[in-house]
């Protein structure tokens, strides 16, 4: 069976490979845009989350990690054009990879991490390595123009000291913002 002969598996053997944070070569430049995509990235944000929540012992962080505040105020929201969303989300995007890879050199200087935790940590690692391709395959950083980038306001911020509140975070910036952001780019078509 050619690859000719069987177009309905590239999809599936896309997300195959983006887990991995392979770059590839090729991939539709909207395949963000199907919801299936960013809802698989969900589950296994939601499913980290679950698993951390009942985690007394080696999910604590030794110091606190920045992460982005993901509340949205629709009505903002709304209003800013594409590019101002694409900022937003490009830092939010940018504050998570930054605070996972702070996260898992904090748990392997602490006591022992199960397998399970080191497991979910780097399935962030990769997925948010992931979504950063498909979002500049998507065009994303395109969007962003300097003027547009001096109007957006400073990215909101807080801290969390768990593993557990890591994911609840980054479960919800997936769910808000980054669906909201793809959401509208696909609609418009920008690319």
């Amino acid at each position: 069976m050619g690859a000719c002969e069987c177009p309905a598996l590239l999809p599936l053997l896309y997300l195959l490979l983006l887990p991995l944070g392979l770059p590839v070569l090729g991939a539709p430049p909207r395949l963000i845009c199907d919801s299936r995509v960013l809802e698989r990235y969900i589950l296994e944000a939601r499913e980290a989350e679950n698993v951390t929540m009942g985690c007394a012992q080696g999910c604590s962080f030794s110091e606190n990690i920045t992460v982005p505040d993901t509340k949205v105020n629709f009505y903002t929201w709304k209003r800013m054009d594409v590019g101002q969303q694409a900022v937003e989300v490009w830092q939010g995007l940018a504050l998570l990879s930054e605070a996972i890879l702070r996260g898992q050199a904090l748990l392997a200087n602490s006591s022992q991490p199960s397998e399970t935790l080191r497991l979910h940590v780097d399935k962030a690692i990769s997925s948010l390595r992931s979504l950063t391709s498909l979002l500049r395959a998507l065009g994303a950083q395109e969007a962003i123009s300097l003027p547009e980038e001096a109007s957006v306001a400073p990215l909101q911020t807080f801290t969390v000291d768990t593993l557990c509140k890591f994911f609840r975070i980054y479960s919800n910036f997936l769910r808000g913002k980054l669906t909201l952001y793809t959401g509208e780019a696909c609609r418009r078509g920008d690319r």
